[in-house]
């Protein structure tokens, strides 16, 4: 009996193995899972549910023969992968969640979100993504043409790369791009849990926040896989070697 999570496997045409680890893991561990959540980023670049990478196709046909089998899956949209939508998650069979959302797991209130909203020092990053959440943004971008978009998507993954490369080189990194320990704090109380679990900063662990409260950290699979077990008698994260 576990309930599994991932997130940030960041899928793309680019990096076929690491698209094939993750299949192999919906057609065998995931099947015997209680449910599967996707805490965002699942792909590098989502343009609209018409995108129409391989990575796309493949995850949609694991993910509907997990679901047909009987184990529920769930996404909540992660910063790159925002605009996926209703079509694609129907192809899936996968749920839509609310990011934040909380859900009861094995008795225990647990809060999940992507992670990016915990980076509130962030200021030009959260200015950006209230921007492009914004509904009117969101149907403005998705109703032109799906060259003009994947265009846009490839100059924004530069711009996020060269931004990165600036705050690296300020020594601010690591700092800015990870949470805030007040904002982390302020989201235990509003949502009166326990138990909080997340991805978005790449910084696997498992921490003690005080007061009994306990914050996961998802890892990304850039190299390889990252899944966090959870069972009734606790939660456990482990890697996933590629074939």
């Amino acid at each position: 009996m576990a309930t599994l999570f991932v997130s940030d496997l960041h899928l793309d045409p680019a990096r076929p193995a690491i698209t094939d680890l993750f299949c192999r893991f919906l057609d065998g561990e995931a099947r015997g899972a209680d449910a599967l959540y996707i805490l965002g980023d699942l792909f590098e670049a989502w343009v609209g549910d018409d995108d129409p990478s391989a990575a796309g196709a493949a995850v949609a046909t694991h993910l509907r023969a997990l679901v047909d089998r009987g184990v529920p899956a769930y996404f909540i949209r992660g910063n790159r992968d925002f605009l996926l939508g209703p079509e694609y998650a129907r192809r899936c069979g996968m749920t839509l969640l609310a990011d934040p959302a909380v859900v009861v797991l094995y008795g225990t209130p647990t809060l999940l979100l992507h992670g990016d909203l915990l980076c509130s020092e962030d200021t030009a990053y959260q200015q950006v993504r209230a921007q492009v959440r914004n509904p009117r943004w969101r149907a403005q971008f998705l109703a032109q043409p799906l060259a003009a978009r994947l265009a846009f998507a490839a100059r924004a993954r530069s711009a996020s790369q060269a931004r990165h490369g600036e705050l690296a080189a300020q020594g601010m990194a690591e700092t800015i791009g990870d949470v805030a320990p007040a904002t982390v704090q302020a989201f235990f109380e509003r949502y009166g849990v326990r138990r909080m679990i997340h991805g978005h900063t790449h910084r696997p662990a498992i921490h003690d926040e005080g007061h009994g409260r306990t914050r996961i950290v998802l890892g990304d699979w850039y190299e390889q896989g990252s899944v966090l077990r959870v069972t009734p008698d606790g939660c456990t994260l482990a890697a996933l070697a590629p074939a």
